[in-house]
């Protein structure tokens, strides 16, 4: 079952081309934006979970964006159970994909995730830990040229009552040799977000950048 309902895609398609947001959810997110000569090819790094003070409509996620802004492929934390569980997917049509296998994490736990294009599919990995639960899917996107980077949270009837958003080691990669979508700050939607951001370096070899950031963190709501 996706995290994402249907029910939910027209709230996040109007937010993404820049339409007037829905009542439906709150967003807040960073953006990173390629110019449109380059595509993202990956997209990696370490969230720590934050706490759960109730079960709501919570969903935390790092993701990448088409051109076409047909949907979002994400790895989202999703708190309606009551209890956080992570996978990664597709939202949410065009084309019509399976959620991937997921996982319970609790406060204080780490997860590495990884999105990576290969030759036929995009390939997302999660794990919790070091050496802990792990699962490994993939996805019928190789269709799609993934211009944005996401790092969000999205609620609904629910408000910003868990505390910060971190990601470490985050590592981008995209084609082409334009380093200045790495290096300049992110898009801040709506200037919602209290954020800071470390460690940024990028580098270029063989028409690939390669973007660092040691640390991403969407502190608070403004």
């Amino acid at each position: 079952m996706s995290p994402l309902p249907l029910h939910l895609l027209l709230p996040l398609l109007t937010i993404l081309l820049h339409l007037p947001p829905s009542t439906a959810a709150t967003w807040y997110f960073l953006r990173y934006n390629l110019p449109t000569t380059q595509s993202f090819l990956s997209l990696s790094g370490t969230m720590t979970i934050p706490k759960l003070p109730k079960a709501g409509t919570y969903y935390l996620w790092p993701g990448l964006q088409p051109t076409d802004n047909s949907g979002v492929y994400q790895n989202v934390l999703d708190g309606r159970s009551g209890t956080w569980w992570i996978g990664s997917g597709w939202c949410c049509a065009n084309p019509e994909l399976p959620w991937g296998s997921g996982f319970n994490v609790a406060q204080g736990d780490t997860v590495t995730f990884r999105n990576e294009r290969g030759g036929s599919a995009w390939t997302s990995s999660l794990q919790k830990g070091s050496g802990g639960q792990s699962v490994t899917d993939s996805f019928a996107l190789n269709g799609k040229t993934f211009n944005q980077v996401l790092f969000a949270i999205e609620l609904t009837g629910v408000s910003w009552d868990f505390g910060a958003l971190a990601f470490k080691d985050v590592v981008i990669t995209s084609s082409g040799t334009d380093t200045k979508w790495c290096t300049n700050a992110p898009e801040n939607y709506n200037s919602a977000t209290n954020y800071a951001i470390s460690g940024v370096s990028a580098s270029v070899s063989n028409d690939v950048v390669t973007c660092k950031i040691s640390s991403v963190t969407l502190q608070s709501p403004k």
